[in-house]
């Protein structure tokens, strides 16, 4: 600031103003120049989608899990239950094995789909579980969020999860567990 003292001599008033807030990614940048290295990349998130669902029929029970790496490749896994469960049970069970493979993998950001509402809502906390099997569904998924930077489950309509909700039918309907490799090819009309 300046300022006129008599005889037309100029006074240089110092104006002190506060320091604002340096974001994070400003200072690295800053950093990575003055030192001269490269930081891309640094703050990037790594994200692991999971698409659960699960099926049960009279026969048998299974999980359909399709976990798509930040690379954006896809495993796609039909596990077959060795007894019998709820569709309920068998949709908490396909959530957890996920989150136990993404895990396994290195993935600590899981963001979870399921069409379940019940399921979604009970891990939210917006709905209570009574029955003590979904209670225990629920501490195992608490235990295994400890061990992550971030989880969110979503709802998506059915109609978006459809490769695992394929895969938990396969599961379901198949008669035997072995491990399989099965070719499927798209035949178009002709």
């Amino acid at each position: 600031m300046v300022s006129e003292v008599g005889g037309g001599v100029k006074r240089i008033r110092h104006l002190y103003l506060p320091r604002t807030t340096i974001k994070a990614q400003a200072l690295a940048d800053f950093v990575s120049q003055i030192a001269g290295i490269s930081l891309e990349g640094t703050f990037k998130i790594e994200k692991w989608l999971l698409h659960v669902d699960g099926s049960s029929t009279i026969q048998s029970s299974g999980a359909g899990i399709v976990i798509t790496s930040p690379q954006s490749e896809d495993l796609e896994l039909a596990v077959k239950f060795g007894s019998k469960a709820s569709n309920n049970n068998a949709k908490y069970e396909a959530l957890v094995i996920s989150m136990k493979m993404a895990h396994e993998a290195g993935a600590r950001h899981h963001i979870a789909y399921s069409d379940s509402q019940l399921i979604v809502k009970q891990v939210e906390d917006t709905y209570k579980a009574k029955e003590e099997n979904m209670i225990q569904y629920l501490q195992q998924i608490a235990e295994l969020k400890i061990s992550l930077n971030y989880f969110q489950l979503i709802q998506i309509p059915r109609e978006e999860n459809v490769n695992a909700n394929c895969l938990s039918k396969l599961a379901s309907a198949l008669e035997d567990c072995r491990t399989r490799h099965i070719t499927i090819q798209y035949l178009p009309r002709q």
